[in-house]
């Protein structure tokens, strides 16, 4: 049995079509019936449930937002990744943390590893990295931390359902040019978790799309695909404010999989395309 948390968000929904296409038997959960930063609430339930897996994809994400309520994004990130970590331990289950690319500083342009050194620059990626650290106290040879980016799928707002909305109405649009990462879609990234669940192979992974992009590239990418007759105009991220700042360098080596035996992702362009059909 395989416990989903986050059910309804963009990256839970498609873990929970991955384990039904599977056949694999599991319950996926929203906050609507598991408050996670409950702690009697989360041992109640997990332990009526008893999964041998949770894979963790609730979170706070709002990384703007958590400049204004570190307090809640605190509660979800870390203390809630706790409350499972905790139980998951007492029953022997085994854990599935997505963590992200928020937790390095973003500088420099190497593709950070798993095991850089992490220096968060803002309250998203410290409580994220909270949570990282609480996960591996309590399951230190029972899970897995999986790092993304830059996450786009059917289920829910992103970055590329934005381009699109404004392509409707504009005839240009400026984008960040000198932040470089890579889009994950969150059907691919899917697949990669529920093999991962089934592996024992616990560790510390890098799991996005294949390939290294500008945000402005991606933009690009995403109005020649869909055939939008909309000019991109690539800006520094100075000529673009936003409450939290935003790490410039979201490169993540992908090193670990290979080691583990795992497959890498598609190319992001590739995802983008099947994405968009």
């Amino acid at each position: 049995m395989i416990l989903v948390t986050g059910a309804a968000g963009q990256l839970g929904f498609d873990v929970v079509a991955e384990l039904q296409k599977r056949n694999i038997a599991h319950v996926g959960v929203d906050i609507t019936e598991l408050d996670i930063t409950d702690g009697d609430a989360v041992e109640s339930y997990l332990t009526q449930v008893k999964p041998e897996c949770v894979i963790h994809c609730a979170a706070y994400t709002a990384v703007d937002n958590a400049e204004d309520e570190p307090e809640l994004s605190h509660a979800v990130n870390a203390l809630g990744s706790e409350n499972i970590a905790k139980v998951c331990s007492l029953l022997g289950s085994e854990m599935i943390y997505i963590s992200t690319d928020y937790v390095f500083d973003g500088a420099g342009d190497s593709p950070y590893d798993v095991d850089s050194a992490k220096a968060p620059i803002g309250v998203y990626g410290k409580t994220k990295l909270l949570g990282e650290e609480v996960v591996l106290s309590h399951l230190p040879d029972k899970s897995y931390i999986v790092r993304i980016s830059w996450v786009f799928g059917k289920n829910g707002n992103n970055f590329v359902k934005t381009m699109l909305r404004l392509a409707e109405t504009r005839d240009e649009l400026s984008v960040v040019c000198d932040q470089i990462g890579s889009p994950t879609y969150t059907a691919d990234l899917a697949i990669l978790l529920c093999d991962m669940a089934l592996s024992g192979k616990y560790g510390i992974y890098h799991a996005t799309n294949e390939g290294f992009c500008s945000w402005s590239d991606f933009a690009k990418e995403i109005m020649q695909l869909s055939g939008r007759e909309c000019k991109i105009n690539p800006i520094p991220t100075e000529q673009y404010s936003t409450k939290a700042t935003r790490p410039k360098n979201s490169r993540l080596s992908k090193q670990s999989l290979d080691n583990a035996g795992f497959n890498r992702l598609p190319t992001w362009q590739d995802a983008l395309l099947r994405f968009l059909k």
